[in-house]
């Protein structure tokens, strides 16, 4: 049986990749990826994804200010993004959050909270899922969320990495949990906990491209250059190469890459790999129910999922 796949969360606007979108897009969906949600971050590339999710059957538009990026925005912002969800009824929310990590503390945390509530607050308002960036705040975003929610449609905590006790009062305001390579970084032990204590019907995949590359230890790598990257010792004549016809590189892991390497939508099946065995379930099990749950998800009224 083929494995569907549905990329929860990605940035296939960003410019690192922009020029090569069409070819990802076509390559990941040539491995089972056969839905990206695509998150815009601010005033700037809201219309980009747009276009993106009218030129694309397989793209969720997502329509949200990031909480690196409220610094820029216009006197009008909201009223243009309320704007752009009318127009665009396929469209969910995201991507939004708060930050203190190193990025986050040059921006006015009490700012990043007005930006963000006001966001939560009109994905509420819409019945649409909403996708959520979290670092180092996860105490004030549940404080936040019990104020506005609960979140019958949905919030993706994306690329998720806090701790098991936390998920159950995260999960009873309706969040999702969505992994990404980002998951490789927290301790193997942490990390099995944290995804023993999700409910099966809460786990999303993702791949945040083209951040979070993964590390290349659980199965070949896309390059968004059109190579193939091989852990040492992986035979090669994975069904990545049969996609593919780029320059191979072997390698012990993907530390050998340049750190600035972007991550390539198809490498969600290094994410799936990872996770079903820390869950010590097998990838098509975990595949069903992760696609599963992203399309119940994305179900809400004008998803381009209930189009006939």
């Amino acid at each position: 049986m083929t494995m569907k796949l549905f990329d929860a969360h990605c940035h296939l606007q960003d410019p690192r990749i922009l020029n090569k979108t069409p070819q990802l897009i076509a390559t990941a969906l040539d491995t089972g990826v056969v839905r990206f949600a695509v998150n815009g971050v601010s005033e700037k590339d809201w219309n980009l994804v747009k276009e993106m999710g009218e030129s694309y059957p397989s793209v969720i538009p997502c329509f949200g200010l990031h909480p690196w990026f409220i610094e820029e925005r216009t006197p009008n912002w909201f009223n243009t993004l309320k704007e752009f969800f009318q127009i665009t009824p396929s469209a969910a929310v995201g991507e939004i959050g708060l930050d203190k990590g190193s990025h986050g503390k040059k921006i006015d945390f009490n700012d990043q909270v007005q930006v963000f509530r006001r966001q939560l607050e009109l994905a509420k308002e819409l019945n649409r899922p909403v996708s959520v960036h979290c670092v180092h705040a996860f105490g004030d975003l549940l404080e936040i969320m019990k104020s506005t929610g609960p979140f019958p449609a949905g919030v993706i905590l994306h690329s998720f990495l806090g701790s098991a006790e936390m998920v159950p009062e995260f999960a009873k305001l309706g969040a999702y949990f969505s992994f990404s390579g980002f998951l490789m970084s927290m301790k193997k032990e942490k990390a099995t906990k944290m995804l023993k204590a999700v409910s099966s019907d809460r786990i999303l995949l993702e791949t945040d491209a083209p951040d979070a590359l993964p590390n290349g230890k659980f199965g070949s790598l896309f390059l968004v250059d059109g190579g193939i990257f091989h852990p040492e010792g992986e035979n090669s004549s994975s069904n990545a190469d049969s996609l593919h016809d780029g320059d191979s590189h072997p390698s012990k892991d993907a530390s050998a890459l340049p750190r600035e390497t972007p991550n390539h939508p198809a490498n969600i099946h290094n994410v799936l790999s990872y996770v079903a065995s820390l869950l010590d379930i097998t990838k098509q099990e975990l595949a069903e129910l992760s696609y599963a749950n992203a399309v119940r998800l994305f179900s809400y009224e004008g998803s381009k999922l209930l189009e006939k």
